[in-house]
C-alpha cells in the first residue's frame, strides 16, 4: 500500500463535500499538473491519502481511500489528463496544519513541506505515522 496527499480549496471541494458521496466516492477530476497526475497514475486502489484544505485551513483533515485506479478525467475531453476516484475514510480528530508539519523535524522531508504547491503528492509510510500521530488519528 501507498500513501498520498490530496489539496483541495475547501470553496472548491471540501471535507463535508467529500463524505457526501459515501461509498460511490468522487472523480479527483480536474488537476492540471503533470506531476500530479503522473502520481495518481501510480496509485492502486486501497492506497489512503491525506485529504488536505489549502488555501485558508492549510491543514490535513481527513484520510481517503482511493477506489478507482487512474481512467480518464471527465472534466476534458483533453486525453492527457487522468484521475483516480477516492472516498472518504475519516476525519481527524484534530486538523494537522502545515505550520504543524513545518515544526515537526521528523517531516522535515515531507513533499507537502518542501512543494506545499503540488496537489497531489506522495507521502512515505514514516510521514504517514507521524501526521497521523500529530492529528491523533488510529492509522
Amino acid at each position: 500500500m501507498a500513501y498520498w496527499l490530496f489539496k483541495s480549496e475547501a470553496e472548491t471541494w471540501s471535507w463535508d463535500e467529500q463524505v457526501a458521496r459515501g461509498e460511490a466516492g468522487q472523480e479527483w477530476d480536474g488537476v492540471r499538473n503533470y506531476q500530479a497526475r503522473n502520481n495518481m497514475k501510480a496509485m492502486a486502489v486501497g492506497d489512503l491519502g491525506f485529504f488536505y484544505h489549502s488555501q485558508t485551513e492549510k491543514a490535513v483533515v481527513g484520510v481517503v481511500e482511493v477506489i478507482a485506479t487512474a481512467h480518464p478525467d471527465g472534466s476534458t475531453d483533453d486525453p492527457r489528463w487522468e484521475c483516480v476516484d477516492i472516498k472518504a475514510v475519516a476525519p481527524f480528530p484534530r486538523p494537522v496544519t502545515l505550520d504543524d508539519c513545518k515544526a515537526e523535524p521528523r517531516l522535515g522531508q515531507m513533499v507537502l513541506v518542501n512543494n506545499s504547491r503540488l496537489s497531489v503528492q506522495p507521502v512515505t509510510a514514516a510521514e504517514w505515522r507521524v501526521v497521523c500521530e500529530l492529528g491523533g488519528y488510529p492509522g
